[in-house]
């Protein structure tokens, strides 16, 4: 059995500490969409083009498919704090997998049969 060392070990611990700080988290991305309608005489036909918007939509994945929801200003500003604590879940989660990685042995290949 491999022994993370302890550089490694306050890295985890570091990690983890980070980790017990997130409170809720909301998955997916918040973006900022204008649109054009494509209704003649429309300002978002004029050169140049007044699009339509800007409209906020929350997408994320359930089920394997893709969910897109409007929210309004109110809302984001609301549960922003969610969204960034999503974001910086997987940051962590993908540090720790790193570390975990190279604390290992098998991504060395010089692990033992079992």
């Amino acid at each position: 059995m491999v022994s993370p060392s302890q550089r490694q070990r306050r890295a985890q611990a570091r990690i983890a500490a980070e980790l017990g700080q997130i409170g809720f988290a909301l998955p997916g991305s918040l973006v900022s969409r204008t649109t054009a309608c494509g209704k003649p005489g429309c300002r978002c036909q004029a050169d140049p083009p007044v699009l339509h918007g800007p409209y906020l939509t929350w997408t994320r994945a359930v089920g394997g498919k893709t969910v897109t929801r409007k929210i309004t200003e109110d809302q984001r500003a609301r549960y922003q704090a969610w969204f960034d604590n999503a974001r910086r879940l997987r940051r962590l989660v993908t540090e720790l997998e790193a570390l975990s990685l190279e604390a290992s042995d098998l991504e060395r290949g010089t692990s033992q049969r079992l």
